[in-house]
């Protein structure tokens, strides 16, 4: 009989964290093959680059296409071909286009399998903070964030676990306005990856850390994949 191991976490160390578009190829490595995925304005598109031509995975955006490819460059550029965040993308054979109205009744259907989209805050229970700061200067821009959280069968989010001045964004309560409650199932960040379920926070992989820093920093318990 052939014994598998079970997954352990992975410390990645002797490196650094991850750069914009090692996480964005983390991120697509994780995305299932074949699934219809929508993502998200900002850093999300950018894991349309790195997603293999044969896996399968259908890009959606709530503008009206399927069949989304990578970003156009050069020559590819067509102004009329963008994605909802008005990058100009590239289409795949047999892309297609259809009214706005019709994209969000995919997004609010559950036809979407993963959504991948930015966050300000995730809590330790998988609640979202997307689209608005609290600050009275902010500009809030929700979009198409609360459809795709509450309507897409997986939520990723892709982010840095801290800001600039050293404030951990994953929290034990959103204090930003929220997008969705419990929605969030996977978080990637710059220093480690993590799955978020009923039962807590648990550490898949890390990066330029180990678990031990990271909850030392962190205001939320952390289980590892060895915690069985």
């Amino acid at each position: 009989m052939t014994v598998v191991p079970l997954p352990t976490t992975v410390e990645h160390l002797g490196r650094g964290p991850l750069g914009r578009d090692e996480l964005a190829a983390v991120v697509a490595r994780d995305i299932p093959r074949g699934s219809f995925v929508n993502l998200g304005i900002g850093q999300p598109t950018t894991v349309a680059d790195h997603l293999p031509a044969d896996s399968g995975v259908v890009l959606h955006t709530e503008n009206g296409m399927l069949g989304m490819g990578p970003a156009a460059h050069g020559d590819e550029i067509d102004p009329d071909l963008v994605n909802a965040g008005k990058i100009p993308v590239t289409e795949l054979p047999g892309a297609s286009y259809f009214h706005q109205a019709d994209s969000f009744a995919m997004m609010r259907g559950g036809h979407i399998d993963v959504c991948v989209l930015g966050a300000f805050q995730v809590s330790e229970r998988g609640d979202l903070a997307n689209w608005h700061t609290g600050a009275s200067d902010a500009i809030p821009a929700v979009g198409g964030a609360m459809d795709l959280a509450t309507g897409a069968k997986n939520v990723f989010v892709m982010m840095t676990l801290f800001t600039k001045e050293g404030t951990p964004k994953l929290v034990p309560r959103c204090t930003y306005p929220l997008t969705g409650l419990a929605c969030v199932s996977r978080l990637y960040t710059d220093q480690a990856v993590f799955r978020i379920t009923p039962d807590g926070v648990t550490v898949v992989e890390t990066y330029g850390t180990t678990v031990q820093e990271l909850a030392a920093r962190l205001d939320v318990g952390l289980r590892t994949l060895d915690d069985r």
